[in-house]
């Protein structure tokens, strides 16, 4: 039997009934891997020496009639998460020698839930694209189409996933790194509610593996299947044993409902900065279809839900004020310039990029009290609905495009070119705020490739669309394995 497209609660019950072992298992993983990956270039640092030595010690340890929530699963981490002794480079040639002397947070939980790491997934350039290729490692393609991006920056680890090489992958997520590479590969993927996973150890080299949260920045679980999300996002949750869980201990709620016929849901399919093409509308449109026929409550519009377009733009601000804040100072004063020449009625995206990056503390802390207010609207909006589904980005996966610059690119929406960042606004909807979405594969569209969608739950009630994506899995189907 084949095991490798099998989902980790499947296997976890052929382990338990001793129908296969881990060194089984994990023999087959890297005998796919080392069959297929040179087309796909997913798996950047492929550590089997110890993943064989891992699975011995799982088989020995259920031998002993030990049981653990992955023991003996073989899983892939994304290169961004420091294990020790393998290197972290975030793909920076100027960091390829790096190694950490030790594994971050979710490493070793991954390890103490019984999971064999196969190995480390691609990523791009300081994690700051939509697809996953750099200097040292190269590109990774798109298992349905090589021509494509499996997406970024989590995209080496869909792309394994959708290859069979691993039952589950860890990433992480600040502008949809899990979101938009499970979209285009066809997996599941969730982002979890701002500061509900540890995420130290997820850190740019050669920084210290501190506990500190980075702003709007998330880890979180990819799998094949909705249950897989939820089994792995409760091995992944909790605080950090350094800070807030020397006090507090983890109590997520349940989901607020069971069957699909309890759920209220509110359905978008537009945005007023971006238009969404026509395979993601079909896409949205089929799951609204099954909730309905299913007996949820759909709606299509409400007054409760925050201005799009500022919500947009505030995201735009946080996000690049973040990733900014490293910039050396020579290009920070270009940028100060550059945005002093901006006039008051320019509101467009490219500005608000452009004034984020040059925020004074002041700038942040007025942006981060808009948020708050967001917060505030979604807390009413989730007392009147249970999700939102919506796109994760306007297109299904887009063919490579490697310009150094973001703004050389153009994203093509039904044949029209828009920028490339402004795609960003679906995947900002939920990371801004904080909030938890999951992301669900839907189908495909007319070229073949797989279509997503993200159900967008109440914050630290990350088990609802997880629910959620369970109910619809059952009734629109989820993975399938690339042709």
């Amino acid at each position: 039997m084949e095991w490798s497209f099998l989902a980790a609660e499947e296997l976890a019950a052929a382990l338990r009934a001793g129908d296969v072992t881990s060194v089984e298992l994990t023999d087959e993983a890297i005998a796919r891997i080392e069959r297929d990956d040179k087309a796909i270039n997913a798996i950047c640092v492929p550590d089997f020496d110890r993943a064989r030595a891992a699975a011995r010690g799982a088989d020995q340890a259920r031998a002993r009639g030990e049981d653990r929530p992955l023991l003996g699963i073989p899983v892939t981490v994304k290169e961004s998460y420091n294990i020790a002794g393998l290197p972290t480079t975030w793909g920076m040639p100027l960091q390829r020698n790096y190694v950490p002397a030790e594994d971050a947070v979710q490493v070793s939980r991954l390890k103490a839930a019984g999971a064999v790491v196969l190995g480390k997934t691609n990523v791009p350039f300081m994690l700051g694209d939509l697809q996953s290729f750099n200097e040292i490692y190269g590109t990774t393609n798109n298992p349905w189409d090589h021509g494509r991006t499996p997406g970024g920056s989590s995209g080496g680890s869909a792309a394994a996933l959708a290859s069979g090489f691993g039952a589950l992958s860890i990433g992480s997520d600040i502008a949809g790194s899990l979101r938009t590479p499970a979209h285009f590969c066809g997996v599941y993927a969730h982002k979890p509610t701002y500061g509900l996973v540890a995420s130290r150890g997820h850190v740019a080299p050669p920084a210290p593996a501190l506990p500190s949260d980075r702003d709007l920045a998330v880890v979180g679980p990819m799998a094949r299947t909705a249950r897989d999300l939820t089994l792995l996002l409760d091995v992944m949750a909790g605080p950090d044993p350094l800070t807030l869980g020397v006090a507090f201990d983890l109590a997520l709620p349940a989901a607020r409902h069971e069957r699909l016929s309890e759920f209220r849901v509110l359905v978008l399919d537009e945005h007023p900065l971006i238009p969404t093409g026509s395979a993601v509308r079909v896409a949205v449109n089929r799951v609204a279809d099954v909730l309905v026929d299913g007996g949820a409550r759909v709606e299509r519009h409400s007054s409760l839900l925050p201005d799009l377009t500022e919500a947009a733009t505030l995201y735009m601000q946080l996000l690049l004020s973040n990733l900014a804040a490293g910039y050396p100072v020579e290009a920070y004063e270009q940028l100060r310039a550059h945005a002093a020449g901006l006039t008051a009625d320019d509101q467009g995206l490219d500005a608000a990029q452009l004034r984020g990056m040059v925020f004074s503390h002041r700038d942040w802390i007025e942006a981060n009290n808009r948020r708050e207010l967001h917060r505030h609207g979604w807390r009413q909006l989730f007392a009147e609905f249970d999700a939102v589904v919506c796109p994760i980005t306007p297109t299904p996966a887009f063919p490579h495009d490697h310009k150094p610059s973001l703004e050389e690119r153009r994203i093509d929406i039904d044949g029209v070119g828009y920028p490339f960042s402004d795609q960003l606004v679906w995947a900002g909807l939920a990371t801004m705020p904080g909030l938890p979405a999951t992301a669900i594969p839907t189908g495909r569209s007319p070229e073949g490739l797989p279509v997503g969608v993200q159900l967008i739950g109440p914050m630290f009630e990350d088990r609802t669309p997880l629910r959620l994506a369970e109910l619809l899995e059952q009734e629109i189907g989820g993975f399938e394995a690339p042709k």
